[in-house]
């Protein structure tokens, strides 16, 4: 066996990152993805002419690795009809076309429901199936909008808020449906049926932020205390040739930076001593940071790192990207691996990070042009030669 999911078929009529991206996931784990493109432009809008070799680009593959390719033309009843039948053998269905649109196809889930009853459907959306916003066209930094995530990217020392500059909303809603769409199939197992299942965007998004980010919105009665928001201690601290960071999330913590800074006394002091006193007096919270600001202006990085970790407080380096990809725990880890596509040259992408003792993973490091497995696709569903080449004539496939 590879990978838990070794067996699965999946569907997947996504594109951009909220679907490919689960659907890699997926995929990585095992199951067997056939991802189905249009046959005009660049197919999945992913395939941009950028940061590519070889007609793969590196926002496609980092979405899509482990997939075979299939191009159709929904718009003809003919590539629909294809769909109908590669949709009677497969395990999951994906979508995340905009509300309404799939049925339109004739494609929703009634109609795949009842030729495969066992189907996990699941629709993607930016804001769900109805609602004053279900017709929006919506991108990535929409939902980050929406749901108070850039409000709140703020960095005290620069007082004006900022996107979170990569695909947060996205690549959040990827892991919910990820993760339920691995739900659904257990819960197939012990029922026997399938299900649709609807992940909008916003709420995903919302979800996962709001653990930390929307802790002051969480207690809605008057009376509740009031505190410190993460996002407010969250900061680069800047040392005598360059920037860390850390993070004292506890008591103890906080009077390990106080002692490697060559400070014990101030983490004695009654002021600054317990979450509690600095949550009751905001002020003294600034006060404090303003204190070890001046002291760790004092010291080198590597200096204060050293201190840091000694105290027993998490911290360490900026890295840019190129010093990420080499540090020395990503190495010994094995996070990255190095693959060779035939037409894109060395590939450097991260390993699936779940590591499984039983179901050892295995993933298929490739990456497949637009329609690449046309042919043999629907060589398996049973297509003559000419039909194929009739359905290439006609332009449903492409």
């Amino acid at each position: 066996m590879t990978g838990p999911l070794d067996g699965f078929k999946i569907l997947d009529l996504t594109q951009v990152v909220s679907g490919p991206f689960a659907t890699m996931l997926l995929a990585d784990q095992g199951a067997e993805v056939l991802k189905v493109e249009p046959v005009d432009g660049l197919g999945d809008m992913t395939r941009l002419p950028s940061f590519d070799k070889g007609g793969i680009g590196a926002f496609y593959m980092n979405n899509n690795r482990g997939k075979n390719s299939l191009s159709l033309d929904l718009s003809k009843e003919e590539g629909v009809q294809i769909i109908l039948e590669l949709a009677k053998n497969v395990d999951v269905f994906v979508q995340n076309f905009r509300p309404g649109a799939i049925d339109r196809l004739g494609l929703g889930y009634e109609e795949l429901s009842a030729i495969n009853p066992n189907l996990i459907y699941v629709s993607i959306s930016g804001f769900g199936p109805t609602g004053p916003y279900s017709s929006r066209p919506v991108l990535d930094p929409v939902i980050q909008g929406i749901c108070g995530v850039i409000s709140r990217q703020l960095n005290p020392q620069i007082p004006f808020p900022d996107l979170v500059r990569n695909l947060y909303a996205d690549k959040s809603t990827a892991l919910t449906v990820a993760q339920a769409t691995t739900a659904a199939l257990l819960a197939r197992e012990k029922t026997g049926t399938g299900q649709h299942v609807e992940v909008p965007m916003v709420d995903a998004c919302m979800y996962f932020f709001w653990p930390d980010g929307m802790m002051d919105l969480t207690m809605v009665d008057d009376d509740a205390n009031g505190g410190i928001l993460l996002s407010s201690v969250y900061n680069l601290t800047e040392c005598n040739d360059g920037k860390i960071v850390y993070f004292a999330a506890s008591d103890n913590q906080r009077s390990g930076v106080c002692a490697a800074v060559g400070h014990p006394e101030w983490g004695e002091d009654e002021r600054f001593s317990s979450m509690a006193a600095l949550a009751a007096n905001p002020e003294n919270f600034v006060l404090l940071g303003e204190m070890l600001a001046g002291a760790f202006l004092e010291m080198s990085c590597e200096e204060a790192i050293e201190a840091l970790i000694e105290a027993d407080v998490p911290s360490g380096p900026v890295l840019t990207g190129e010093q990420a990809i080499v540090d020395p725990q990503v190495l010994h880890n094995g996070t990255l691996v190095e693959w060779e596509h035939p037409d894109a040259g060395i590939v450097r992408q991260p390993k699936p990070a779940a590591r499984f003792s039983v179901t050892t993973i295995d993933p298929k490091y490739s990456a497949a042009h637009r329609g690449q497995h046309n042919e043999e696709t629907l060589q398996a569903l049973g297509y003559s030669e000419e039909l194929i080449s009739e359905l290439k004539e006609k332009g449903v496939v492409g």
